[in-house]
């Protein structure tokens, strides 16, 4: 049976790159019937990194059936997954988030969760040797994850092995980084084409705290302006948004990669309580700067309190 390899819904670029590249690992180094796929339409950054590197776009599925082997990257929580995900085979996890809890296993597997900003990076050092097989295209969407999920070495979350994996793959491509992560994050802030549903979901996770169900959305930019035009339609949707995802409030955080900011929008006083209470800010209206913040998993999510 062939064996499943995805990351979590609403897949950014590293959950999209991620599951190609250990499915191309599986196939031609370990000799294991593998096949990439995703939980939901990549974002803008992830299509591009598909069509710069002439990658397949993995099939979109909702489900996966019992029994079915399944290597689960990017995530390891329940929540991001397909419901009845514990059914299927879970034979492997490769992850960089702090352990949740809640799935299940047929029997002993294997587990790598690093400290590190992205899977791309642990799955280059787990590949070692291999990597000398490793085609061009292959190498470029692990490269664009890194820079994807570093934000060019911005983000809090980088280490100097990402960096150093980056740069070292960037030499062997022949690719300038900071040309490339520009067109990448041009990529990612072209948001035109999406609805004001569809960009509270788009990089979201979901989160519990205090009582309370929060979708914690980030969108990350070079062009904030863009994004922030259209606050009033966006705050007008987000009780839709969260009473469809079974949520209290969205959260949404617009990053301005190139400042190294953050612009939380305040629909709400539940919201306004969250900024000042978790940021310690100040807020007089509808949206509230956060300097210096530009990291869901190491700023935003272990800070929230209501």
């Amino acid at each position: 049976m062939t064996t499943l390899v995805l990351g979590h819904k609403s897949p950014d670029t590293d959950s999209t790159g991620s599951p190609i590249i250990w499915s191309w690992y599986l196939n031609k180094i370990k000799g294991v019937e593998a096949k990439p796929v995703l939980l939901g339409e990549p974002n803008t950054e992830a299509l591009f990194m598909l069509d710069r590197w002439k990658l397949d776009k993995p099939e979109i599925i909702s489900k996966v059936a019992a029994e079915t082997p399944v290597v689960i990257v990017d995530t390891n929580n329940p929540a991001e997954l397909p419901d009845g995900i514990n059914d299927a085979d879970i034979i492997q996890i490769i992850d960089h988030h702090k352990l949740v809890g809640g799935l299940e296993t047929k029997g002993p597997i294997e587990i790598r969760i690093e400290p590190l900003a992205c899977t791309a990076t642990i799955m280059w050092k787990m590949i070692g040797k291999d990597l000398a097989q490793m085609p061009t295209e292959i190498k470029g969407a692990m490269l664009t994850c890194i820079l994807s999920d570093t934000l060019e070495f911005r983000s809090p979350t980088t280490t100097n092995e990402d960096k150093a994996i980056a740069w070292d793959l960037a030499q062997d491509l022949g690719v300038d980084i900071p040309a490339y992560a520009a067109e990448m994050f041009a990529a990612k802030s072209d948001v035109s084409s999406f609805s004001e549903a569809e960009l509270l979901r788009m990089d979201s996770k979901e989160y519990e705290v205090g009582g309370k169900q929060f979708r914690v959305s980030v969108l990350e930019t070079t062009s904030p302006k863009t994004v922030l035009d259209r606050k009033a339609a966006l705050m007008a949707a987000m009780p839709g948004v969260a009473s469809e995802d079974g949520a209290d409030q969205v959260l949404l955080f617009v990053v301005d990669i190139l400042n190294e900011e953050a612009t939380l929008l305040v629909p709400n006083d539940l919201v306004k309580s969250v900024a000042e209470k978790s940021f310690g800010a100040t807020v007089s209206g509808d949206a509230v700067v956060l300097p210096g913040i530009m990291s869901r998993k190491k700023q935003i999510i272990p800070n929230l309190k209501v």
